[in-house]
């Protein structure tokens, strides 16, 4: 890598104070963090002059400590984004929309937006809201964050308990942008060692990749069929999966997998692969932590990554829980996971009618309206990033315009 990159991190939370204190320690990076929620810039620009203490977890059990420290933190696109060659957007999905607005103004040619993770639909966004600009940027989608870490103490303090062994990421060059080298170049010298970035074959697998289908799936499942008495404990999450849950998983998956298949005959050259079934997809990514690998069902069950993980519960009394349906396993992965999903099958003309059952039953627990029958034509696909709300009703809307799929 070539001469010093400013790199801005977009976001104040764990994932955020991790990837800038990791860059703030590479000696080609210049690191700048904008964060616009609440007090959050002033609250970090106070302990700015005092650094960034990052401790990581080692395999070995032994632990490392890292003293670094961004150049900027600042809630002023205005100053952060001029003159940056990558921006990490490390926030939640919904909050993708204000931070691309507000840096729309101020993003130069050639800029790399990253999406740490993207989320279904990113790419969409991006194009939408830079108009464009999105033409002349690199857009690069995450499948997930690098590590597991959480924060400490904010602006002060964050450990990273773990990092992941491989991360996938598509890339989607527009057309005016001259980028030369290669853009996962940059977050592979961030991570370090670990993840090995993998680049995907193209951003619609991303779309169609496993990890978004299994939070809808599994809580449709479980509390599909409760009778609304309250638990007297927090169930298990993954390890709790029981056979109709695995049932619907893989329905999903295989909808999800045959929707790949079709692009493929549909647009010549295009290679879908990386689109696997979901109970692959954990072998794959869990393989050594994962006892029993008979079927999908065991695999959850016996995956040690998911020791202790309850399904979102809320406590309306003492020792009394009931499921917590305003949670990011439906209000994120609903609108900005499986409904992008539906939507790009419908596109490719293939029936979900597993796909097309969780939805109705999660639209109905967040009490919006995506999909009618079997059609995303509800009066909320406006919440979603379904491509149907960019007006992209075709296939090959998805491979023209900002979304020329096959500049990489």
């Amino acid at each position: 890598m070539d001469g010093k990159l400013v790199v801005l991190t977009c976001g104040g939370g764990n994932g955020a104070h991790c990837l800038a204190g990791l860059s703030a320690m590479r000696p080609k990076i210049e690191s700048r963090v904008l964060t616009l929620y609440s007090d959050e810039a002033e609250r970090w620009a106070v302990e700015l002059d005092s650094g960034l203490l990052i401790t990581v977890r080692n395999d070995d059990g032994s632990k490392s400590l890292i003293k670094t420290k961004p150049s900027m933190v600042t809630k002023d696109p205005q100053k952060a984004v001029p003159g940056a060659n990558y921006i990490f957007f490390v926030v939640p999905a919904f909050a993708h929309a204000q931070y691309l607005e507000a840096i729309a103004p101020y993003i130069e040619d050639n800029t790399v937006i990253v999406g740490l993770p993207s989320h279904a639909g990113f790419e969409f966004e991006c194009a939408d809201l830079l108009g464009e600009k999105a033409n002349a940027c690199t857009t690069v989608a995450f499948q997930s964050l690098p590590f597991v870490c959480r924060l400490i103490e904010f602006g002060k303090n964050v450990e990273i308990l773990g990092f992941k062994d491989t991360l996938g990421a598509s890339t989607l060059k527009g057309k005016r942008c001259n980028v030369t080298q290669s853009v996962l170049e940059l977050p592979q010298y961030i991570f370090g060692d670990r993840p090995k970035v993998r680049r995907v074959q193209n951003y619609i697998t991303t779309i169609l990749m496993a990890k978004f289908i299994v939070h809808p799936s599994l809580m449709y499942g479980k509390w599909s069929q409760w009778d609304g008495r309250p638990l007297s404990e927090k169930p298990l999450f993954y390890q709790g999966i029981d056979k109709r849950q695995a049932e619907l998983l893989s329905g999903v998956s295989d909808e999800c997998v045959a929707t790949a298949k079709a692009i493929e005959k549909m647009v010549p050259g295009l290679d879908m692969s990386d689109v696997i079934h979901v109970f692959d997809w954990y072998l794959n990514y869990y393989g050594d932590q994962i006892s029993d690998k008979s079927n999908l069902m065991t695999a959850m069950r016996t995956n040690k990554a998911y020791d202790g993980l309850n399904q979102p519960m809320k406590e309306i009394e003492p020792g009394k829980y009931v499921p917590d349906f305003t949670y990011r396993y439906l209000s994120e992965d609903v609108p900005m996971g499986i409904v992008p999903m539906k939507g790009i099958a419908e596109l490719a003309g293939v029936s979900t009618p597993y796909l097309d059952e969780v939805i109705t039953w999660c639209q109905s627990k967040l009490n919006k309206e995506f999909l009618v029958g079997n059609k995303l034509t509800g009066k909320d696909l406006k919440d979603t990033r379904a491509p149907q709300k960019y007006d992209y009703n075709k296939l090959e809307d998805l491979f023209s315009g900002n979304l020329n799929s096959f500049r990489y």
